[in-house]
């Protein structure tokens, strides 16, 4: 017996209706759905650690949450874990032309859009109702994430900047007017103006081709460890940063930035 073929089984065990587990008995897909994205979010976090265990156990408990909703699926005889894997290796076969296509397509190589385009006839074929560009959006994407494509599905229609200066002076122009509603004490139109500018942002990481969600990840990562310096350095000093003026926090905050361009001059 294979790896799959014992998890598959010990999910069957953990789902019978008499000797299983209760807990995994009750559960269904929205119980789960919390569990699934926590899990996915474990895996990227020992991926940014490059923990090469913590990641072989982190994809494993985002396995175990694909046999777990397959299996619910399977008692109600929508689909099986199977149909699952099966689904996904066709959809590959179908998106990599170049690769599993004919000598032709082979031949002709990996076409810069293509895996778009087909994604986007997919989504036609699958659903026939759409009635937008926007139609399949995840709601439960990260914000970041989400604005970026929802950008990037509007761009597919032509509604676009045809560089980069569009957003840029767009984000500029989003930070004018959250500076407006700020010094008119408008707090009815401030979360509104800065939700403006952080979508203006998202869709200026993608004309500069970057991932703001990632590019947020690594700010804080870098906020988080010169922070951390700056409260070594105090501690070192025998003071503690609640006892210290801005001032003085300023200057242990750029002591700790110059420490680390010293150690690291990439960061």
């Amino acid at each position: 017996m294979n790896g799959i073929e014992k998890l598959l089984e010990v999910m069957a065990k953990l789902r019978d209706p008499i000797s299983g587990c209760p807990w995994d008995r009750e559960q269904d897909y929205a119980s789960l759905a919390p569990y699934t994205l926590e899990e996915a979010y474990e895996v990227v976090d020992a991926i940014h650690r490059r923990d090469v265990v913590g990641i072989r156990d982190e994809l494993g408990d985002l396995l175990l949450q694909v046999v777990f909703h397959s299996r619910v699926a399977e008692e109600s005889g929508a689909f099986t874990f199977d149909d699952v894997a099966q689904g996904i290796a066709e959809k590959m076969l179908r998106r990599h032309p170049h690769v599993f296509g004919s000598e032709e397509d082979v031949s002709r190589g990996a076409v810069p859009g293509s895996w778009e385009l087909i994604k986007a006839s997919e989504r036609a074929a699958r659903d026939k109702a759409a009635e937008s560009a926007l139609d399949g959006v995840a709601l439960a994407l990260p914000s970041l994430t989400r604005a970026e494509k929802l950008g990037l599905r509007a761009a597919r229609v032509g509604f676009d900047w045809p560089d980069q200066e569009g957003p840029a002076e767009k984000t500029e122009e989003e930070l004018a007017e959250l500076k407006d509603a700020m010094q008119r004490g408008d707090g009815a139109h401030q979360a509104e103006e800065l939700g403006d500018l952080l979508f203006a942002v998202a869709n200026l990481a993608r004309h500069l081709t970057i991932d703001p969600e990632q590019a947020l990840a690594a700010a804080n990562r870098k906020f988080e460890r010169r922070f951390r310096q700056m409260e070594q350095s105090i501690k070192s000093s025998g003071e503690t940063p609640q006892n210290l003026d801005l001032d003085a926090l300023e200057e242990h905050w750029q002591a700790a930035k110059q420490t680390e361009r010293q150690t690291n001059p990439t960061k």
